[in-house]
């Protein structure tokens, strides 16, 4: 069961940013037809994720089985936690997203949805992770301990050439 609740670590960036296609694609659909089911999809995936990693994402499944492994000589493998923690960032906005859409207005759902894809996009594109961003500096601040991501905390564990022999 504890396997089966996992998040992969690490994670292939081909996955990642393919995921965040996917998103990004969900995010203009919603903001262009304003179909709330769009959002159920959108929450469904990110909770997925982060309880899960792709092992209950559609998103995720077509990623890591049928994407990452046709660009294998453009694989970059990236700590999983921060990815993990940028899936939680996304759960919060689908959710808030998904919860306004039902009591306030599509309106405000949008306006939510429309952040959440500028966040996408940088991801999907150029493989800027604003959530693992934030994590970084939560990691330097002190408020996510650094044991939490050991290779986030000590570069030379992601990139061995960059230690000197003695």
């Amino acid at each position: 069961m504890r396997r089966f609740f996992s998040f992969p670590n690490p994670v292939n960036d081909v996955a990642a940013r393919t995921v965040a296609s996917g998103v990004v694609a969900l995010c203009v659909l919603f903001l262009v037809t304003g179909w709330v089911w769009v959002l159920f999809v959108l929450a469904y995936g990110f909770w997925a994720r982060v309880l899960t990693g792709p092992t209950l994402s559609p998103l995720g499944q077509i990623a890591t089985r049928v994407v990452a492994p046709r660009f294998i000589d453009h694989a970059k493998m990236m700590p999983g936690p921060p990815k993990r923690f940028a899936q939680g960032i996304g759960v919060g906005f689908s959710t808030t997203a998904l919860v306004l859409a039902l009591s306030v207005g599509v309106g405000a759902a949008q306006i939510v949805i429309g952040m959440l894809s500028i966040a996408a996009v940088l991801e999907a594109a150029l493989g800027y992770c604003l959530g693992c961003k934030i994590f970084g500096i939560l990691m330097k601040i002190g408020i996510i301990p650094s044991s939490i991501c050991e290779e986030c905390a000590d570069i030379s564990l992601r990139y061995p050439s960059l230690t000197r022999s003695s």
